[in-house]
């Protein structure tokens, strides 16, 4: 799994300049077993390269502990290197807006599951088969021009991410599919990376029933409004 992930992160940092400062922004919600080992993977690549970082960890009021853990984490690696944004109730992925990367050529670079040379591991058939199902619906109905809508695992130019957030009303994981499909509307040119995406070690994922209803009135609204 490591293997994998480090070449992942390899493959997205040609598309980006060495003199640029990350902000790498962890959305958390019941996240504490695996912050740890996550916070470990991204000091030891992007150190052993000399990138200049942080790590802003957005938690979403997580029951098990996610805070504290990321809080002493912060005392290890030091508050420069690690930021904390606790909100006092769950919200979703749509209300964090601190991302602030930065493309060579593209204004949005995306990883993709789906082509490329993507994939998926440590999935059941059931979460690859509705993984599927949602990105052909959105491709059906929105045409975009990435490959994997429902992935999140993207760089943006700081301008771009801040318009795609000003247009964007969704919360919850469909945030992240308005946001490509509202890019792809407003003519911002998008790159694509293959990437492997690798389950979580600990606990669960979080999509579920209202999930899913949510992405589908979700993707009704925008087959109408964009």
């Amino acid at each position: 799994m490591h293997r994998l992930l480090y070449s992942n992160i390899l493959t997205f940092a040609v598309f980006v300049c060495f003199m640029v400062k990350y902000s790498i922004i962890l959305p958390t919600y019941n996240e504490k077993e695996n912050l740890p080992l996550v916070i470990y993977m991204i000091d030891k690549y992007l150190g052993e390269n000399s990138y200049p970082y942080e790590i802003v960890i957005v938690d979403d009021n997580s029951p098990d502990g996610t805070l504290q853990a990321a809080e002493l984490l912060q005392k290890i690696y030091g508050s420069e290197k690690i930021i904390i944004q606790s909100r006092a109730k769950k919200e979703g992925l749509g209300n964090t807006d601190l991302l602030r990367y930065k493309s060579v050529d593209y204004d949005i670079v995306t990883g993709t599951r789906y082509a490329c040379g993507g994939g998926v591991c440590g999935w059941n058939l059931k979460r690859k088969v509705i993984s599927r199902c949602a990105n052909f619906l959105a491709h059906l109905l929105l045409r975009p021009k990435a490959s994997d809508l429902t992935g999140s695992f993207r760089l943006y130019k700081k301008e771009v991410l801040k318009q795609l957030i000003e247009s964007s009303v969704s919360r919850g994981y469909v945030f992240q599919m308005e946001m490509m499909a509202r890019a792809s509307v407003m003519g911002y040119s998008i790159g694509e990376v293959g990437i492997t995406f690798v389950d979580r070690l600990y606990g669960a994922s979080k999509l579920g029933g209202s999930e899913i209803k949510q992405y589908l009135a979700c993707l009704l609204r925008l087959f109408f409004t964009i």
